[in-house]
């Protein structure tokens, strides 16, 4: 599976959308230091994420959510924020 998530900064509020394989060693990696995108804005929490079965799928919906603002605002408001 791949997994498009996104999290939230509980320092900041901050929102980060990213696409992985490997959901639970990621937030480690980002709540760890090891991305420096992210590191900044530690600690962070888990508030969505997709499951996909093609990689390819999940680089697309990241993409979309990314650098189409209303897909990002649409999914916000879904989810309650």
């Amino acid at each position: 599976m791949h997994y498009v998530y996104v999290l939230q900064s509980e320092k900041t509020g901050r929102f980060y959308i990213g696409q992985t394989a490997d959901l639970r060693s990621r937030l480690y990696e980002h709540n760890s230091g090891k991305s420096t995108a992210t590191k900044p804005y530690i600690p962070w929490k888990l508030v969505y994420y997709e499951a996909y079965v093609l990689k390819t799928h999940a680089i697309v919906r990241e993409m979309k959510l990314k650098h189409h603002g209303k897909g990002f605002a649409e999914l916000k408001k879904r989810i309650g924020f």
